[in-house]
């Protein structure tokens, strides 16, 4: 069947966080769970809502939101004042920061950071926050806890990926004939060269398997932090983001420079150009000096109110 609905109108909705499903006269609701984790209170909303308001069915999203299908536009503002008894809220779409995916972070046993904390940060800061601003395009942003990269943070606009350093005490290495440190490191970057057991920092993605896994205390310590990837994304013509040469040791830090990419995109983007395009376009050195800078926040709200 043929829809009766206005293409203003279903242009209208999306905006507010309905997706027109195709040939009919309803669409389905993106319900946010601003970093993948819902109570069982908002569950229970949600199941209700879709009962009530729409089909009944209720899907999941790549994006760790959840869509409510068959939700018809005399139901739309009924819908969503049931949603926000239980504090969810309608959206993530058009051309502007989208809500944030993560993965379990510290739930995990390779998680290096607190993912859920800092996606909600980064949730509030510049999904909530920077709702107003229009950006040049969709700018998609995912927190990982560690290099396994299961959320994909490196095919996004701007991914964070958290980082172990370990800290090498080669004086205590004793040379064991069968190294624990070697066995562990899924990427062969720690080896035992004659009597000596060394780690190739171009071959370490930081993981952090290795540390305590010595007997004698060779890899005894370590430093947590953030890797930030600019530029990446999916789809027909996929580009892998490119990592700022800068471990951040303080979410701050990290929050402090994904506002300053977003500023930058904003300001030099061109319409309907992706991030990394513009990445590429400007060359990466370029973007990496203005992000690792500040003179940008200086201009923030010009770049703003533009």
């Amino acid at each position: 069947m043929a829809t009766t609905i206005s293409a203003d109108e279903i242009r209208r909705v999306k905006g507010l966080g309905f997706l027109h499903n195709k040939g009919t006269d309803t669409f389905s609701a993106r319900v946010l769970t601003v970093n993948g984790k819902v109570t069982p209170k908002q569950l229970a909303c949600v199941a209700e809502a879709a009962a009530a308001y729409a089909s009944g069915d209720v899907t999941f999203t790549s994006r760790q939101t959840m869509e409510v299908q068959g939700v018809s536009l005399e139901h739309m503002e009924a819908f969503r004042a049931h949603l926000a008894q239980a504090g969810l809220e309608i959206g993530g779409t058009g051309p502007r920061v989208r809500p944030v995916v993560c993965c379990k972070g510290t739930t995990c046993q390779y998680g290096n950071i607190d993912t859920f904390a800092l996606a909600e940060k980064i949730h509030q800061r510049f999904y909530t926050g920077y709702h107003g601003v229009q950006l040049p395009h969709k700018f998609k942003i995912a927190v990982g806890g560690c290099p396994n990269n299961c959320v994909k943070p490196d095919l996004n606009d701007l991914g964070v990926i958290g980082q172990c350093v370990p800290a090498y005490a080669s004086a205590v290495c004793v040379g064991c004939g069968t190294c624990a440190v070697e066995k562990v490191c899924p990427m062969g970057a720690a080896k035992r060269v004659g009597d000596k057991m060394q780690i190739d920092e171009a071959s370490c993605i930081n993981c952090g398997r290795c540390v305590g896994r010595c007997p004698f205390d060779a890899v005894p310590t370590r430093t947590v932090g953030y890797r930030i990837f600019l530029g990446g994304y999916w789809g027909k013509r996929g580009r892998r983001g490119i990592p700022l040469p800068v471990i951040f040791t303080n979410a701050e830090d990290v929050l402090a420079t994904v506002e300053k990419a977003i500023l930058m995109y904003r300001e030099q983007g061109k319409p309907g150009e992706r991030f990394g395009l513009m990445i590429a376009r400007l060359g990466f050195d370029t973007v990496a000096r203005e992000v690792l800078a500040d003179a940008i926040l200086a201009r923030k709200s010009s770049i703003i109110g533009a």
